[in-house]
């Protein structure tokens, strides 16, 4: 039952779209513009650094307030199992973000909400995950190929740190089903950027900056 509130309180959290509640406010569905992603790449192309930075904000921290409120209720009762809690919640912010239900299921990509996730999940993934994502983006300016190194990373740090017992008192039973999630994230996130690892492949993937560069292009 736990388990299940926590992917259903993350859920909740994750269906504030701030990238189309943003657009709303401006005057466009962001969904219609650009490529057409409910995030923070095409918020920041569409509507500007400003824009995509607020964007990035708002996404973080629905997962990270998704996270903090099932490790306050649950935290106390079952401290051996909130890593794993804490995991569900994300999972759930996450979905929400990228199938929100009133938008016809159609959301981003779950990046932001995922960085979400490595900021407060434990402090140990902050590091590389930072150093992943921005070593990337600042060598290639491909924010795709950041996210998906993070994404590489995160699911190897996850097994690695917890088999060397960085989660406490946690089960191997209660490991296992913890790394079954990350994978599924993964896998998931790897999906939704399919397009863009063809085109990274090809040498065709557009470049993304801080800076009114990207209108130019």
């Amino acid at each position: 039952m736990e388990r299940i509130i926590c992917l259903a309180i993350g859920y909740l959290f994750g269906l504030f779209q701030t990238a189309y509640i943003y657009g709303r406010m401006h005057g466009i569905d962001i969904r219609q513009h650009g490529s057409g992603n409910a995030g923070t790449t095409n918020t920041l192309r569409v509507l500007g650094t400003k824009a995509g930075l607020i964007v990035f904000a708002g996404d973080v921290l629905k997962c990270v307030c998704a996270i903090v409120t099932c490790s306050l209720i649950f935290g106390k009762t079952h401290p051996d199992m909130v890593y794993l809690f804490k995991m569900y919640a994300a999972a759930g912010a996450i979905l929400g973000h990228n199938f929100p239900f009133y938008l016809g299921f159609k959301g981003g990509k779950g990046i932001a909400a995922t960085a979400g996730l490595i900021l407060s999940f434990h402090p140990a993934f902050l590091p590389v995950g930072v150093v992943l994502f921005f070593g990337a983006f600042l060598l290639t300016h491909y924010v795709s190929l950041g996210s998906l190194l993070v994404y590489a990373g995160f699911i190897i740090e996850i097994i690695v740190l917890g088999q060397m017992g960085l989660f406490g008192g946690m089960s191997q039973e209660a490991l296992a089903e913890m790394y079954l999630i990350a994978g599924f994230l993964t896998v998931m996130a790897y999906y939704k950027h399919r397009e863009n690892i063809k085109r990274l492949l090809k040498g065709e993937e557009r470049k993304t900056y801080l800076i009114k560069k990207n209108k130019e292009e």
